[in-house]
């Protein structure tokens, strides 16, 4: 468990390094991002956008983005939000489903 952690934690770490690279992150397109490439909006896309607004938009904290050092800390605490979430998603199923029972050989 203590490797995972560790895991973790470097993951954690390494997030920042997404704000190196030039433009957007791949797949991670706004409507008016895919007008400017494909020349329109999917009637699908247009539709259902407004539905779901992120938490965390663009990785960081909303007002505390106006230098790099800000938005790395963004993005860190991103990826720990995110990686507790799945951890307590997993520890609840861990909970509901418990322990495998032993195979019969």
């Amino acid at each position: 468990m203590k490797n995972l952690y560790i895991f973790f934690a470097i993951i954690i770490l390494l997030t920042p390094l997404g704000l190196l690279a030039p433009g957007g992150a791949w797949a991670e397109w706004g409507t008016d991002e895919i007008k400017k490439m494909v020349g329109y909006v999917p009637a699908g896309m247009e539709r259902l956008s407004d539905i779901h607004k992120a938490i965390l938009q663009d990785y960081g904290i909303p007002g505390f983005d106006q230098s790099f050092l800000q938005q790395a800390i963004g993005y860190i605490f991103s990826a720990v939000v995110g990686i507790a979430v799945i951890l307590i998603v997993f520890a609840i199923l861990k909970m509901v489903m418990g322990k495998p029972s032993e195979k019969n050989e």
